[in-house]
């Protein structure tokens, strides 16, 4: 579970009541998509053949354009989680951070699961006793790609968080 039970409202579009602007909600999809596309690679690696996850990134993407509806861009992001369930390790944790990225459209609180599973794959693409220093640089370049327009939000995001999503945004 990567989501909070109570709906933190940072993270709610003005129109549903919340404070998170159209321009933030953007980048936040935007963000989701780069931190997954960043380990797309541990994925198509293994199952070249399936673009389930590769089009929800794309879906992600196309929905800040207006290009897609979210009903599509979050459809796109269960199919990607879908591509996942049979997997285990990189793989499947890469496709799951493409279906998060896909699911920003609806709940911009998945921006985090976006994240989190794709320092899941870094950490499980390498030996064992290399994973912790993995999943750091996983978090450290996430992080150098956060617009400084949603920076703190996400900083803080990931401190309040960090315990439902496996504690990988432990510095």
């Amino acid at each position: 579970m990567i989501l909070p039970k109570v709906r933190d409202p940072r993270f709610v579009t003005i129109r549903r009541g919340g404070v998170l602007t159209d321009a933030d909600h953007h980048r936040l999809a935007l963000w989701a998509a780069l931190c997954a596309e960043h380990v797309l690679h541990l994925f198509e690696a293994v199952r070249p053949e399936d673009p389930r996850p590769r089009r929800a990134i794309a879906h992600a993407r196309a929905w800040v354009r207006g290009e897609v509806a979210m009903m599509e861009a979050r459809a796109a992001g269960g199919h990607a989680m879908g591509a996942a369930r049979d997997l285990r390790g990189a793989a499947r944790h890469a496709a799951y951070a493409a279906g998060q990225a896909g699911a920003v459209a609806h709940v911009a609180a998945h921006e985090l699961g976006a994240a989190a599973y794709a320092i899941k794959a870094a950490r499980a693409a390498v030996p064992e006793g290399g994973s912790e220093i993995a999943g750091r640089r996983e978090c450290q370049w996430q992080r150098e790609r956060l617009p400084p327009e949603i920076r703190a939000l996400v900083l803080d995001d990931q401190r309040l968080r960090n315990d439902i999503c496996w504690s990988v945004f432990t510095p």
